[in-house]
């Protein structure tokens, strides 16, 4: 496996413990319904072999989640370049693997535009296990990635720690409700009186909405 490469000056991942395992990703279609096409595909962690991503997040720690974190997003841009990706890329990151948005942020700039893929074609997902305590340190991320041209989003809106509150103080570009909010909603009252209320809001906040 390729280390992080070192000019890009982040102590947090240069420091980081090596992985000590390899992985691969299977891309995820995001589909607009009302057009007919792929809007994105979403990056997911796998197995070598093809496995799911529960035993390779559980190999992550404290002393490599800076490393992992770096290596999901070059592993999913470069991927996404072999393949000739046409839409956008969604890639999920963990809120507390970004040591510092300026400096973390380099290695995937460089990487992007080494392999010539788009960088605002790229959607950084703000994923919900993880609990994030300095909501000012997440909110500057979102505001400097946005700032590079990159989109950004809050990921299973709904589950997790991905509640109203990110809403109220992140300015993220999409918002993706989890799946548990979507599943028959077609027979379920109190949901779709949750998700429309979701819907005025973005829609007031000029969020658009992905419903998973």
């Amino acid at each position: 496996m390729d280390p992080i490469p070192a000019r890009s000056g982040c102590r947090a991942c240069r420091d980081a413990e090596p992985l000590g395992f390899d992985f691969t990703m299977a891309f995820q279609p995001i589909v607009n319904t009302a057009e007919g096409r792929v809007f994105a595909h979403e990056a997911l962690v796998r197995g070598l072999d093809g496995g799911g991503a529960g035993p390779l997040l559980a190999r992550v720690n404290e002393s490599n989640r800076y490393q992992f974190d770096q290596r999901c997003r070059v592993k999913a841009i470069e991927l996404a370049a072999r393949l000739d990706m046409q839409s956008a890329l969604s890639i999920n990151f963990m809120p507390n693997a970004v040591y510092r948005p300026d400096l973390c942020i380099r290695t995937t700039l460089e990487i992007a535009d080494a392999v010539g893929f788009p960088i605002d074609r790229i959607i950084f997902e703000i994923t919900e296990g993880e609990r994030v305590d300095d909501l000012q340190h997440l909110r500057g991320i979102v505001e400097h990635y946005q700032s590079q041209g990159f989109k950004t989003a809050i990921d299973d809106f709904g589950a997790g720690y991905a509640g109203l509150n990110l809403l109220a103080d992140l300015r993220t570009d999409l918002d993706k409700l989890d799946m548990a909010l979507v599943r028959n909603i077609d027979q379920d009252r109190g949901r779709r009186a949750i998700v429309r209320g979701i819907l005025q809001v973005c829609n007031e906040l000029l969020i658009d909405v992905i419903a998973e």
